[in-house]
């Protein structure tokens, strides 16, 4: 999908406009190849800029060519797994700053992006490019820390879950899914975090004083997320760790019952085989009348005595 905004000039508010102008922001979203020579061709890029910020795999980076400024950054976002369990993972968010336009290149409809287009950015205008990069950085920073309370929401609701039902495949599998949306985002981040230290320290951008203010911001946001990254990743591993050592625990005192009742009920039918056997029995038991009663009467009191000893023991 190929759209076109420009600022206004007198009223200050984004339009959606046809042509790709001086001073617009163009957005492709998921484009065709028909849209990719359109913008390719108008606005004076390499066609491979624009192809590698289709690559999912593509790693974050900055390069200059040509007075054009390329920009890959990672952006988050929230889907689906295959068993219906929330994951957060990351897609390039391509940006390349020309003398004439802003471009912004995505394989989906990056939802970073949908708070620029609705105008709920502050001092935002398509014409002041710099301006734009480092706004767009920021939201994605901003979208980062949102993502991470999230995460930690979740590990804290699956954790009470856990503490108070028994734990099932379910819960495993939430956490699971939870731990590798934080290696996602660790991951990115990092990569991030060079990108914007090579804009601070090479100088890609002409930076003005309030850019360079926002462009600290930028950094500020995004170290706080790798700390935030590290510090669940740490908290969630730890209690992987502590739910597998609770599931062996927990499976070795079923072990532990299972035997104890094995063992007890091994006794009765250790009497009924011996005093069952088709040869004489000592004392005359065999023409004992209450034979069978007190057979019973023994299972039972050897089973009884075993039991206690077990409960004793605190086998169950």
């Amino acid at each position: 999908m190929l759209e076109i905004y420009k600022t206004n000039a007198e009223s200050k508010k984004l339009e959606v406009v046809d042509e790709i102008t001086k001073g617009c922001w163009v957005n492709l979203s998921s484009p065709n190849e028909h849209e990719i020579q359109r913008v390719a061709k108008e606005a004076n890029v390499p066609v491979d800029f624009i192809r590698d910020a289709l690559d999912d795999e593509e790693r974050s980076r900055i390069e200059k060519e040509e007075g054009d400024v390329f920009i890959i950054i990672d952006y988050p976002y929230m889907v689906k797994d295959e068993s219906g369990y929330s994951v957060y993972e990351t897609l390039p968010l391509g940006m390349i700053l020309t003398e004439e336009c802003f471009i912004t290149i995505s394989l989906k409809d990056a939802p970073v992006l949908t708070e620029f287009k609705n105008n709920k950015i502050k001092e935002f205008y398509t014409y002041k490019k710099t301006r734009f990069a480092l706004q767009v950085l920021f939201v994605i920073s901003s979208y980062y820390l949102r993502y991470l309370k999230q995460i930690n929401k979740k590990t804290d609701d699956v954790e009470r879950e856990l503490h108070h039902s028994s734990m099932t495949n379910k819960e495993l599998y939430s956490l699971l899914a939870l731990e590798k949306s934080l290696v996602y985002f660790t991951t990115s981040l990092k990569s991030n975090k060079m990108v914007l230290d090579k804009i601070l320290r090479i100088k890609y951008l002409k930076l003005y004083e309030e850019d360079e203010d926002l462009l600290e911001d930028v950094m500020i946001e995004n170290t706080q997320a790798i700390e935030m990254a590290a510090t669940y990743s740490s908290i969630l591993t730890s209690m992987m760790n502590a739910f597998s050592s609770i599931i062996s625990n927990n499976l070795n005192v079923v072990m532990k019952f299972l035997t104890s009742i094995t063992i007890i009920l091994a006794l009765p039918t250790m009497v009924a085989s011996f005093l069952g056997m088709n040869v004489p029995l000592p004392f005359g038991l065999e023409h004992y009348p209450h034979g069978f009663l007190s057979a019973i009467l023994v299972s039972i009191l050897l089973a009884a005595i075993i039991a206690f000893i077990f409960w004793k023991k605190k086998y169950f």
